[in-house]
């Protein structure tokens, strides 16, 4: 049986590791070529660990073993004109373009917004939000170009639907994002063109897994743990799980991207185990 992007050509930010390698090999495994595209490199400020050259190049893999093709580059999204050669450069290839993931976000520390330094919130703002539309921005001539439409998914958080302290930078950038995605929803209609934005709760990946996370969320203890990040994280959800995994968050991409959700545009798609109601 075909698979539910067969022969759909995806542009993934940020997928050399975590969400972005997930959205990757599922929507490969489902039948889709792929641009990847990911910094590859540590950024100022970023207390963690971020992905390598070599991550990328796993993605790369795993994508292959799928039967698939893959174009890869490693590019900043604040970048611009980077972007738009890797876009350009993978559609040269693959020959056409179909699905959007904006996926590539950054994690720093935390602090109230009052004493919060301003590099810690533009830096921020330029990769979360900035970085997003700069992704949609380079793809979608590409898109109205090809006259069949197409699926652009933006990747906000449940940080996008409501506040928490002391990540009020994020919190704002990824509120920008559901604007962003509300507004091309109605430039990209005409187009055949659908736009709509996912919003995961704690994912288990890199970028959530870490010292800093669980210092956030357990500022009472002096070295907090993954266990007790955990605690605190369970209680923030309905069901009974701390956290999703990144295929969670890839199956809902792959709807968004399949003709499965043809007529779905404009919404604000939660993966967060029940988290907004609480």
């Amino acid at each position: 049986m075909p698979g539910r992007v067969e022969g759909k050509v995806a542009f993934i930010t940020g997928a050399a590791r975590g969400q972005g390698r997930s959205h990757a090999v599922r929507l490969a495994e489902e039948g889709a070529d792929i641009i990847a595209v990911d910094v590859c490199r540590q950024l100022d400020g970023v207390r963690f660990p971020m992905s390598t050259p070599e991550d990328l190049e796993e993605t790369v893999a795993q994508v292959r073993k799928t039967g698939r093709r893959i174009v890869a580059a490693q590019v900043d999204v604040r970048d611009h004109d980077g972007l738009k050669e890797a876009v350009d450069d993978g559609v040269a290839q693959l020959g056409r373009l179909d699905i959007v993931c904006a996926n590539a976000g950054l994690g720093s520390d935390g602090a109230p917004l009052d004493v919060m330094s301003e590099k810690t919130w533009r830096d921020m703002i330029d990769v979360n939000l900035t970085g997003v539309w700069l992704t949609a921005k380079v793809a979608i001539p590409h898109l109205v170009a090809g006259g069949r439409g197409g699926s652009i998914i933006l990747t906000s958080s449940v940080g996008g639907l409501r506040g928490h302290a002391n990540i009020g930078h994020y919190i704002a950038a990824k509120h920008g994002v559901v604007g962003l995605m509300r507004t091309l929803a109605w430039e990209m209609g005409e187009h055949g063109i659908r736009v709509n934005s996912v919003h995961p709760t704690q994912v288990n990946t890199p970028m959530v897994m870490h010292e800093g996370t669980y210092r956030l969320f357990r500022p009472d203890l002096e070295n907090p743990t993954a266990d007790d990040f955990a605690a605190v994280s369970q209680g923030m959800h309905l069901l009974p799980t701390p956290w999703v995994e990144a295929v969670d968050i890839s199956n809902a991409v792959l709807y968004l991207a399949s003709d499965e959700g043809r007529y779905v545009t404009g919404t604000t798609m939660t993966v967060d185990a029940g988290a907004m109601l609480k």
